[in-house]
């Protein structure tokens, strides 16, 4: 369940929740995503969505998902994924600039967890570790009592994303895993984020102490496309999802951040709480 920051109810992609009950709760379901989830399907889909042959996907999309065209650069785009990675017009993603403020480094549908001394969540039916997402015990360990903010895109938010603050960052490290969706349907038979490719990157922050955030690939996502830098301002990009639903996890450590309150109240209720790109979704906690 998914609400607004007003505190109203939406339900979104109904269409897409009844088709991947039935790829994931069905013997043959199962079975294909055998085959879909496979790298080698994921770069041939990414392939055919980079190609002029996709052209023809991008007006029934923006029909079916009742995208407003108005916010958005649009263009002669060449291929679908052109316009998945369109970028957006300038003011209509405003970055809150007070250094104090925590922003969200994407439009999402977020959910914020304290990460408990064992690392283990429960999220939509799924459980994983934080040192399994990392496959990092000992940077793991670093963020327990702090919090974990997980940002779901769907296949009609802006794909791209940005840092939270200033700061300098080490290099990415790339973990290499099958593509799977991570609709929360998915969540109920597998541990997704454990099994989906990743990438994460250690964030050296002003205001936010030492912040890892990690970008995950979808099922038919075949590139997390992260630019390399070694310093960032808040508000700069920081890379793209091509093709797909994906997500964005930030860990935070013990004592360096304030959740603003509603969000930790829509997560405990179950809901996940709309945000976007550059908007406060917190406070610095010193």
């Amino acid at each position: 369940m998914i609400k607004k920051r007003t505190g109203e109810v939406i339900v979104t992609n109904e269409k897409q929740n009844e088709l991947l009950k039935k790829l994931y709760g069905t013997v043959a379901g199962r079975c294909l995503l055998k085959v879909l989830t496979q790298p080698i399907v994921s770069k041939a889909a990414g392939a055919y969505m980079d190609s002029p042959l996709s052209k023809p996907l991008i007006e029934p999309f923006i029909r079916k998902n009742g995208i407003d065209t108005s916010q958005y650069i649009m263009r002669d785009f060449r291929s679908y994924n052109q316009f998945f990675t369109r970028r957006i017009k300038q003011g209509k993603r405003p970055i809150d600039r007070t250094p104090s403020h925590l922003i969200s480094p994407c439009d999402s549908k977020l959910s914020v967890y304290r990460i408990s001394e064992d690392s283990i969540y429960r999220i939509k039916g799924s459980h994983y570790r934080v040192k399994d997402l990392l496959c990092n015990g000992f940077l793991a360990r670093r963020f327990e009592g702090g919090y974990c903010c997980i940002f779901r895109l769907e296949v009609d938010d802006y794909h791209r994303y940005c840092y939270i603050d200033n700061g300098s960052s080490s290099d990415s490290v790339y973990i290499r895993g099958e593509l799977h969706t991570v609709n929360p349907i998915a969540m109920k038979h597998y541990n997704i984020y454990k099994r989906n490719s990743r990438e994460y990157t250690v964030l050296h922050t002003e205001n936010f102490g030492d912040v890892v955030q990690i970008e995950v690939g979808a099922m038919l996502v075949g590139r997390i496309c992260n630019r390399r830098v070694s310093t960032f301002t808040r508000g700069e990009e920081k890379g793209k999802f091509e093709f797909g639903g994906s997500t964005v996890v930030l860990l935070f450590e013990r004592d360096t951040v304030i959740p603003d309150a509603d969000l930790l109240k829509n997560t405990a209720e179950g809901f996940e709480t709309v945000v976007k790109y550059g908007e406060k979704i917190g406070i610095a906690a010193k």
